[in-house]
């Protein structure tokens, strides 16, 4: 009897396990064909609707292009205009999180607007790629941010020592008032005093209805070799605009800067006053490679003849890097595993080769110093000069 009885609860025991086992099969075959959401989160609406035009034209590219399936995980994006508004972003982003179980966020348009996410991203733990917004505090705020677009500081880097090695010692600097603008206006000080170059002012100006007029009427008195400039993409027609009614464009005074002002998606609309324009960049529509001369062409023919910015690319290599991690990660979407994944990640641009830093989650990537030229009859910055990758100055360890 007793030995019937041990061998019964054997059977059942095998039983329950190949049950337990089944089951397991079941929920695996069941989590395959769950959709992995990446929720979009975009000013669509108000003065940066052309950072996320430009954003989601690129994302959605990539999809367009690699297919919507990544290790047998169908992919859906849910895109949600912000408007540009701090809290708007956090309340949507918390809605994607809760109602419609996103395993990415992604998007990101400005400074504040991924700042406000920061914090859900962390409590949540999932991933948020960063794909515009620049300042380099960004990926210090959650160790769930991954960046694709740029950093601040790291754009300065051409410009700041091409300058006084070109004729440009005596330089006033010229910023928006807000936090990038600050880093940007820090960094290049840096970087051209120690390239040997002398700052003699440094101006900000309001971010919200910006009036150049007396600002430049600074600069003229100042006689510097050069002005240099920040303002943010979109507003480099304002500035350039004001630049030529003052006479400053004939007054011998060099203008260099950093690329938003003469963002591609407006330097044709800027016109031949920004001719010989020089600035530094990370991306330009114009970068001679095969890889981008794909992307441009495909980019305009999906969005009715729209040139590609360096929000464009961004929103493109932020898709590619989630399409990477899942591949990596075989279509798991826990949090942690895919910024494993993404940290140390290398891949080859339209902007050039890029990679992921595995210490600050950020992006590492060439910077080009590049000067405004007419090309087939439209205007292009054209690169002359390369800084190859570049990292964030503001966490290079000594």
């Amino acid at each position: 009897m007793r030995r019937h009885l041990l061998a019964l609860l054997a059977v059942l025991g095998a039983l329950v396990a190949q049950d337990a086992r089944t089951q397991d099969v079941w929920a695996q075959d069941a989590g395959a064909q769950e959709p992995v959401r990446v929720g979009l989160i975009l000013p669509l609406t108000g003065p940066f609707t052309s950072t996320g035009r430009q954003i989601e034209a690129g994302a959605r590219l990539y999809m367009r292009e690699h297919g919507d399936t990544v290790a047998g995980r169908k992919i859906e994006l849910i895109v949600k205009d912000d408007g540009n508004v701090a809290d708007a972003t956090k309340r949507i982003a918390q809605e994607l999180v809760i109602n419609e179980k996103v395993s990415v966020l992604a998007g990101f348009g400005l400074t504040p607007l991924a700042l406000a996410t920061a914090p859900i991203a962390t409590e949540a733990k999932v991933p948020q790629v960063v794909m515009g917004a620049a300042t380099s505090i960004i990926t210090e705020r959650s160790p769930f941010i991954v960046r694709t677009s740029m950093v601040t500081t790291q754009i300065t880097v051409g410009i700041a020592e091409w300058a006084p090695r070109n004729g440009v010692k005596r330089v006033v600097t010229l910023v928006s008032d807000y936090a990038p603008g600050i880093d940007i206006e820090k960094a290049f000080i840096s970087r051209f005093k120690a390239s040997g170059g002398e700052v003699i002012s440094e101006l900000r100006v309001p971010l919200a209805n910006p009036d150049f007029a007396p600002f430049l009427q600074r600069v003229r008195d100042a006689k510097p070799d050069a002005l240099f400039v920040f303002v943010p993409a979109g507003v480099g027609a304002i500035f350039m605009k004001q630049f030529v009614e003052r006479g400053l464009d004939k007054s011998g005074i060099r203008l260099i800067g950093t690329g938003d002002m003469t963002d591609d998606d407006i330097l044709n609309g800027i016109g031949d006053v920004a001719l010989g324009l020089t600035t530094s960049h990370h991306y330009s529509a114009a970068h001679p490679s095969e890889t981008n001369r794909k992307f441009v062409a495909a980019f305009k023919a999906a969005n009715n003849g729209l040139r590609p910015n360096f929000m464009g690319v961004g929103g493109y290599d932020g898709m590619a890097l989630i399409y990477k991690a899942l591949a990596a990660t075989k279509g798991n979407t826990d949090g942690q595993a895919l910024v494993d994944a993404m940290r140390g990640m290398k891949w080859e641009s339209p902007r050039g080769p890029i990679s992921i830093d595995p210490d600050t989650r950020d992006i590492v990537q060439n910077i080009y110093v590049r000067r405004v030229e007419k090309v087939d009859g439209e205007l292009y910055n054209v690169e002359f000069a390369t800084y190859e990758a570049v990292k964030d100055p503001l966490k290079v360890r000594n």
